[in-house]
């Protein structure tokens, strides 16, 4: 590799399971803050991080951003569609781009407010591993050596478990034999994101797989220790602003008693207020002082707003601490009142209303045939989808106005969760060949709408008719941790997400679990307060399967008189051929003539989709009779289709022709065929034989009654 005289390329290399990843820095990018390549065989990743020297003035949040970028040329492809250029980014981007932020973000010192962006590039893809991984190791790595303040490094793990076994790094054939595929990230000491599906697994499987993951990723922090050992840059100074200490004494007393009257209010909403009012006397107590300079008052405005977050923090922790009193009263394991009902739309296939406390979700759900399913034009491959979940949430579902656009990265890695939890528990496609289309609308929310979504979901695939495996449904749970005091907190609200320090969310049914997300904020999540909390987790999961049950405990018997029907047969596949015919015109003139729509497997399965059941019927007896072969013995209805001097050709079956000899026409003696046969005449004739060629042969006399 030729190398410019003032570059100084620096690699490291470490393995995870059987696969070897490398660092590499010094090369390209060398104008970010940070750059580094990851490459694992023949897929390579770069990252690179740039962070601005300066916040912007008034801005009072962290604007970080995480891009994921997919580029065709890594795999040999050009993209589809009219400009054959990268578009906006694919929902696998977009998921990815989120798992990457999600563990980095709480690493960045509180009061860094400078735009800070990551851009992942895959640049090789040899779909053997999952670039996204090496994606989420590079952005720790380019944080780490850069000089940005950052908390880290951290790595990420993908684990799969085939046969009772762990894998780290699975390929997707792994991934699909196996039972269990998650994402762990985490630091030296602690786990800091879990994100994955299962297929009915334990909870203690579970826990051991993000123990098998927190370890194998060990590897790739002590690489990133290792590069900025070599070329890491002198980190930036960074002091958060403070507030006056007087100041902030003098509000936080004013503030403590009203902020706590308003968090013992149940009501969402009336609870908001409250805050507001608080904050609202606040203001007129501290800033109406009218010998304040401009410059302070919007400093002290700031400040104020700060310190409301700040004792709302303080005050509800301790609530729940302390007094073991949450914000809406409920003990630290019980679950908001449920409401479930099915059938809502009458239109829709299938539907599913769930409502708990103040989130309430409803579930649509279609039922579509093989022309419904999506094509995912993707780097690694196109392939189909036959279950597809779309999560929806509006702004006025929090009481909000806002805009209502494209969907969001938040909708997409939501709804995502709900898929992973519910297309576990579809029935076989061979069973039940249908595409599924749900969607998930959030009306209302406060607290784990996604979760919403997967109850509300599963109610209205049992409402379809769908076989589902077994009902799943999903609960959000929290924790707070003061020193050596802990609480876990079961179905949490949007608050207690807030101002918890782990969320956690479990999806599954009797058998075991099928999605698993968590996100920790904190160090000192042990695996023994995660074994806690998913026990705990799991006997809520069973009281909301109850209230489900409640309204409906099994699937429909029959599907929507709305829905296409689908009718599966089974022919050889040596059959496929004469059924689709020469340039699909037998096919087409079965469709035609009935009106259905017809999938045909490789394998023989045909599937026959349509609402008029007589079509249907009508359809099957066709390919039936394409398919049919000749039996001895059997007497058919035939058509004349060509005469000879020894015989007649007839037409038994559609394109199966046989041979009525001249002898075997009448059971008197006839001079010439075309005295007693035209062209185009029907008649009825039994098969006297098949011989090993397949020539047919043919009687008519066999069933004329012999003259007297």
């Amino acid at each position: 590799m030729a190398q410019h005289p003032s570059w100084k390329v620096v690699k490291e290399t470490f393995n995870f399971g059987d696969k070897a990843i490398t660092l590499e820095t010094g090369r390209l990018a060398k104008q970010a803050d940070g750059a580094v390549l990851v490459s694992c065989n023949e897929t390579t990743v770069l990252v690179t991080v740039v962070s601005d020297r300066e916040a912007k003035p008034g801005r009072d949040f962290f604007p970080l951003t995480v891009e994921y970028q997919e580029k065709y040329y890594a795999s040999g492809k050009i993209p589809g569609g009219f400009f054959k250029r990268e578009a906006k980014p694919s929902t696998d981007a977009t998921l990815t781009a989120r798992l990457t932020d999600r563990p980095l973000r709480p690493l960045f010192p509180s009061g860094y407010m400078n735009d800070t962006q990551i851009v992942a590039t895959v640049l090789s893809a040899d779909n053997t591993v999952e670039p996204g991984i090496l994606a989420g190791i590079g952005a720790s790595a380019a944080l780490h050596i850069s000089d940005i303040p950052f908390g880290g490094p951290i790595a990420t793990c993908q684990v799969a478990r085939v046969d009772g076994k762990f894998i780290a790094i699975p390929s997707r054939e792994q991934i699909e034999n196996g039972d269990l595929e998650l994402i762990v990230a985490g630091s030296k000491t602690a786990v800091l994101m879990v994100e994955g599906g299962a297929k009915f697994i334990s909870e203690a499987d579970m826990l051991e797989s993000i123990k098998f993951g927190h370890e194998t990723l060990q590897a790739a922090i002590s690489a990133q220790d290792r590069l900025r050992k070599s070329v890491g840059k002198t980190k930036r100074e960074f002091v958060p602003a403070e507030t006056d200490s007087a100041f902030r004494k003098e509000v936080e007393s004013f503030l403590k008693p009203r902020i706590r009257e308003a968090l013992l209010i149940k009501e969402k909403l009336a609870r908001y207020q409250g805050f507001d009012e608080a904050k609202t006397q606040a203001k007129e107590r501290f800033l109406t002082d009218g010998s304040m300079a401009p410059e302070l008052l919007e400093q002290r405005k700031k400040e104020l707003g700060n310190i409301v977050e700040d004792v709302k923090y303080t005050v509800s922790r301790e609530m729940i601490i302390k007094e073991k009193h949450r914000i809406d009263g409920r003990s630290t394991t019980d679950i908001r009142p449920i409401t479930c009902e099915v059938g809502l739309l009458p239109r829709a296939h299938g539907s599913g209303l769930f409502t708990r406390g103040e989130t309430q979700v409803l579930g649509a759900v279609t039922l579509g045939t093989s022309d419904d399913e999506q094509l995912i034009d993707s780097v690694a491959g196109n392939y189909y989808k036959r279950f597809i979940l779309h999560y929806n949430f509006p702004p006025y579902s929090v009481g909000e106005t806002g805009r209502i656009g494209s969907t969001g990265r938040r909708e997409i890695g939501h709804g995502a969760l709900a898929e992973r939890a519910l297309r576990v528990i579809m029935p076989d496609h061979s069973k039940f060949p249908y595409t599924v289309r749900i969607v998930g609308e959030v009306f209302e929310s406060n607290g784990s709408s996604s979760m919403g979504t997967i109850c509300s979901g599963c109610l209205g695939m049992m409402d379809a008719g769908i076989p589902v495996i077994e009902p799943v449904a999903g609960i959000a749970m929290g924790l707070i941790k003061e020193g050596n005091d802990v609480a876990i907190l079961s179905d949490i609200l949007g608050d207690e997400d807030h101002l918890g320090d782990m969320d956690f969310k479990v999806a599954g049914g009797k058998s075991g679990i099928t999605a698993f997300q968590m996100d920790i904020k904190i160090d000192g999540v042990t695996f023994d307060i995660m074994k806690t909390a998913l026990a705990q987790a799991a006997q809520g999961r069973a009281h909301i399967l109850a209230e489900m049950n409640k309204v409906l405990s099994e699937p429909r018997n029959d599907i929507s008189r709305y829905a296409p029907r689908i009718e599966t047969i089974q022919i050889k596949p040596d059959k496929v051929r004469e059924v689709i015919g020469p340039g699909g015109k037998m096919i087409k003139s079965i469709i035609e003539a009935t009106g259905v729509k017809i999938d045909i497997e490789d394998d023989g399965k045909i599937h026959i989709a349509t609402s008029d059941p007589e079509a249907a019927k009508k359809a099957i007896l066709m390919i039936k009779n394409i398919c049919a072969e000749a039996e001895v013995g059997k007497t058919y209805h035939g058509k004349v289709k060509k005469i000879m001097d020894f015989g007649a050709f007839v037409e038994i079956l559609p394109g199966t022709d046989g041979l009525l000899h001249i002898s075997e026409i009448a059971h008197d003696r006839i001079r010439a065929v075309g005295d007693v046969l035209k062209e185009g005449d029907e008649l009825d004739v039994q098969v006297l034989d098949v011989d090993r060629a397949g020539k047919i042969k043919l009687s008519r006399k066999i069933l004329l009654a012999k003259s007297p």
